[in-house]
């Protein structure tokens, strides 16, 4: 009968390979994590930063509005279903004039909400960027649109701020910010990991903590 002989040292050498094995997989599936969120999160984080600059200086960036005006005429046999709308409230334009809005004017007026009163229908065409909308007499069955541009970084800057933009883009602030998530949780462990070999690392997260926490307790008041 062979009698194993238990050696300390083999056990701790075994032991130490054990962590730095365990050690090597885990920063390695970090760093995967981290790079791949980088690289989804890139180009969203270079426009929201640079959103966030001409946000906090849109009173010096103010562009001056371009407004376009134009008018056209529903034919014959559609004026009946706009005067036949009631004279007050809200509701969805009948699809056929919603139909020929889009066809003929390029406006996207169907799936949104008319407000109805007594001489016309007027809706709201609000975008990121500017403002636009359209109303139709209810006499004759005038058209008048009008659209309002304030330029590329009233644009951007709604872009950012999720204004009038729709579902899509919702939903892709969403993967976004949940992206960023990733991106910032995997640094905090790698720094975490790396933390003892950089003695900066700790002080250096505080000074990222404390620096908006001061501002915030110090300089901003209700």
């Amino acid at each position: 009968m062979l009698l194993r002989v238990h050696d300390p040292a083999a056990a701790a050498e075994d032991a130490r390979r054990r962590a730095r094995t365990r050690r090597a997989f885990w920063l390695k599936q970090l760093y995967a994590w981290h790079w791949v969120s980088s690289a989804l999160c890139l180009v969203g984080m270079l426009l929201f930063a640079g959103t966030g600059l001409t946000l906090n200086h849109a009173a010096q960036l103010e562009a001056r509005a371009k407004v376009a005006t134009r008018e056209a005429l529903l034919p014959g046999d559609l004026v009946p279903l706009v005067q036949a709308l009631p004279a007050r409230g809200r509701g969805p334009l009948p699809p056929a004039v919603a139909d020929w809005l889009n066809r003929q004017l390029g406006i996207p007026a169907g799936p949104r909400e008319a407000e109805f009163s007594a001489d016309e229908i007027y809706v709201a065409l609000p975008r990121p960027g500017g403002d636009a909308w359209v109303s139709l007499a209810r006499r004759d069955g005038s058209v008048l649109h009008e659209v309002t541009g304030r330029g590329w970084i009233a644009y951007l800057n709604d872009l950012h701020k999720g204004r009038h933009t729709g579902p899509a883009w919702s939903w892709f602030i969403d993967g976004f910010a949940a992206a960023c998530l990733v991106f910032c949780l995997t640094g905090l462990v790698l720094l975490w990991f790396h933390a003892g070999r950089r003695p900066a690392t700790w002080p250096m997260v505080g000074l990222g903590l404390a620096a908006p926490l001061l501002i915030a307790l110090l300089f901003i008041h209700a």
